[in-house]
């Protein structure tokens, strides 16, 4: 049996869980998440909990087990706390800038790279070189800020780029690090 699937999903006060068939809405402070689920994975919505079953111990049933409770304890702590990605810039003249809800980016480019949130996607700019990403959903936020990680990816001999907070870069000798 999956450790993770059959660890019971606590819902906090405030949150409102609706399931129609395979379809399961979350409500909560921060708004409103909702999301197909696999036909065959049972979800149990009690008084202050919820709970996934599988129907058997095929292999699909079993890895979409700690999966489908995964995603659903994910929208449930993204109403009711929601998600963020930190990103630094590294690099002389790196820097970001916030300008109404878009961010832009000096990164290296002969031009500024503009970047606008999609639907549930806040940025903060803190200082030039930090930018945080904020949202409900877990996957748009991780998807976002790779996104924007992908706009000058850390390279390995300087190590300059835009990185997690927290990434450690593997760094690589230059040509003359070969020399005797």
């Amino acid at each position: 049996m999956s450790r993770i699937g059959r660890k019971a999903i606590q819902v906090p006060a405030g949150v409102n869980i609706t399931l129609d068939n395979t379809l399961i809405t979350v409500k909560g402070p921060k708004g409103t998440l909702s999301r197909e689920l696999h036909k065959d994975m049972k979800v149990i919505v009690a008084e202050n909990e919820i709970s996934v079953e599988r129907p058997s111990d095929h292999k699909l049933h079993r890895s979409l087990h700690g999966t489908t409770r995964s995603v659903v304890a994910n929208m449930v702590s993204g109403v009711t706390e929601g998600f963020q990605k930190t990103l630094e810039l590294v690099g002389v003249g790196y820097r970001a800038s916030k300008t109404g809800e878009k961010v832009v980016l000096n990164v290296g480019y002969s031009h500024p790279v503009e970047i606008t949130p999609e639907s549930g996607i806040e940025f903060e700019v803190p200082s030039n070189t930090k930018i945080i990403v904020k949202g409900i959903d877990k996957e748009l936020v991780g998807a976002f800020a790779a996104k924007i990680r992908a706009v000058r990816e850390p390279e390995p001999y300087k190590g300059k780029g835009i990185k997690y907070e927290g990434e450690r870069i593997l760094r690589k000798e230059g040509k003359a690090g070969k020399k005797k």
